[in-house]
């Protein structure tokens, strides 16, 4: 069985499949902060996310993040190791690329069991 929520035509926020919950890649919703910021926003909608999937970040099996400017690296860390389980941390990538928009710094996109 397949559960999707949040869907457009285009995508959905949170796929649930096969006892794992997959989310989009997510951006901040304020994009006027930097790479801290940014990534502060995504993580408190990550946790809303897997919370809506049945689930929380002790779960989390891995991350994929994207970095406008790799140099903002300890920037995004900082954020990220605020939030992270550090009894659960997952495995994890982050590469600069260019993102979808001038004014995202950051996006995330995780898997996590259910």
């Amino acid at each position: 069985m397949i559960t999707r929520h949040e869907k457009s035509a285009r995508l959905s926020r949170v796929v649930v499949a096969n006892g794992f919950a997959f989310l989009s890649g997510i951006t901040a919703k304020d994009r006027s902060g930097g790479a801290k910021e940014q990534t502060a926003d995504i993580l408190a909608q990550i946790d809303h996310f897997l919370a809506l999937a049945g689930t929380s970040k002790s779960k989390i099996v891995t991350a994929n993040i994207w970095l406008k400017d790799i140099g903002a690296f300890n920037e995004m860390n900082a954020a990220w190791d605020e939030w992270v389980d550090p009894e659960a941390p997952p495995a994890r990538a982050t590469v600069e690329s260019r993102l979808a928009a001038e004014a995202i710094l950051v996006e995330i996109q995780v898997q996590a069991l259910v």
